[in-house]
């Protein structure tokens, strides 16, 4: 029997994801060879980075939240998380793969010159040429024919998509940032990626009659993992989040395949929970900057982690009175030069 929500956002994690249920029969994956869910510390990234851990602990979600993440999971759906900077898009994927113990964030930073295939894999073909001329003298293959000893293998790492789509027996938490930033066309090329679950790696499809299985990296681990025919098929499909600041629209048919959440700037309520859980319990000055904040929020663009830089640098620096909050507007700057009142400076606030 199933259990919703799996995801609750207490933060307590638990074993829950194995009550999900089956998957519609349209968003069914029989990838293979399966593989065990990856331990916490076999991926370097995450397991050394503190900033990460904190901020799946101190996540704060709401209620839509919760609700869309079950929605993402059980349909087997990306997640497009949209919202104005600093409003948790990014941390939200952590707080999922905490809870629910789903090892190491795969994470996806794009930039404009992002393309499908920087997801998916890596192949050095230069280093293998280095390879194969430092290699010495051909050896014969099982087959007959000549190679050299560096295989294609060894100059080919999978990328964080490519690796969540491995048929792993528990989902992986695949975070593709700042999807806006991408050129134009990526969006559309993601579309039969994230619809049929699969993808195929050219230079080992070539190969594969001679090598019908290589032992392939995997995006921020050293080790390795097969690969057969040159084709990498999901199992249990990624918990994949899209993050978005809005900066552009989208295709109607990749937001027709994703479950789309919309995070707006926290009120009041939400943004004291979140500096406590950050900060620990507010004190007056505290609150007085909340206050400050949503003040300045009403006017232009700001994000929940200048709230938090205030919060801090005015309990950590010791400063009273003028010279503390003459520091926390500083901390607080519009973010948008075009949303600040006409003729304005920082220290007219």
């Amino acid at each position: 029997m199933s259990l919703w929500p799996l995801y609750t956002g207490s933060g307590d994690p638990h074993d829950g994801i194995t009550q999900l249920p089956p998957p519609p029969p349209w968003r069914a994956f029989n990838g293979g060879p399966l593989l065990p869910p990856p331990r916490e510390d076999t991926e370097e990234e995450d397991s050394a980075s503190p900033d990460r851990t904190h901020r799946a602990q101190t996540y704060v979600v709401t209620e839509k939240s919760v609700e869309l993440v079950n929605a993402a999971l059980y349909l087997r759906r990306p997640l497009l998380v949209t919202g104005p900077p600093g409003s948790g898009k990014s941390s939200l994927p952590y707080a999922v793969a905490r809870e629910l113990m789903l090892g190491p964030v795969l994470r996806w930073n794009i930039t404009s010159r992002s393309t499908l295939d920087d997801g998916l894999y890596q192949y050095d073909p230069l280093s293998r040429l280095y390879a194969t001329r430092e290699s010495g003298p051909m050896e014969a293959a099982s087959y007959g024919s000549w190679q050299p000893r560096n295989d294609i293998e060894d100059h080919l790492r999978l990328g964080p998509l490519g690796t969540a789509l491995l048929p792993h027996q528990r989902p992986r938490v695949l975070l593709i940032d700042e999807i806006d930033k991408g050129d134009l066309d990526l969006p559309n090329d993601l579309l039969n990626v994230l619809e049929e679950g699969q993808f195929e790696i050219p230079e080992l499809v070539r190969t594969a009659e001679r090598h019908p299985e290589a032992e392939v990296m995997v995006a921020g681990a050293e080790f390795r993992v097969p690969v057969r025919r040159g084709r990498v098929r999901c199992r249990a499909f990624p918990f994949t989040v899209l993050t978005s600041n809005g900066e552009r629209e989208f295709p109607p048919a990749f937001l027709r395949r994703c479950v789309v959440l919309e995070l707006r700037q926290p009120d009041q309520h939400q943004l004291k929970a979140i500096v406590e859980a950050h900060l620990g319990d507010l004190d007056q000055n505290a609150l007085d900057l909340v206050d400050r904040f949503l003040h300045r929020a009403s006017g232009g663009e700001l994000a929940t982690d200048q709230l938090l830089n205030a919060v801090y640098l005015s309990r950590a620096s010791g400063l009273a009175g003028p010279s503390r909050e003459r520091l926390a507007e500083h901390l607080m700057p519009y973010l948008s030069r075009a949303l600040e009142p006409e003729g304005a400076r920082p220290d007219d606030f």
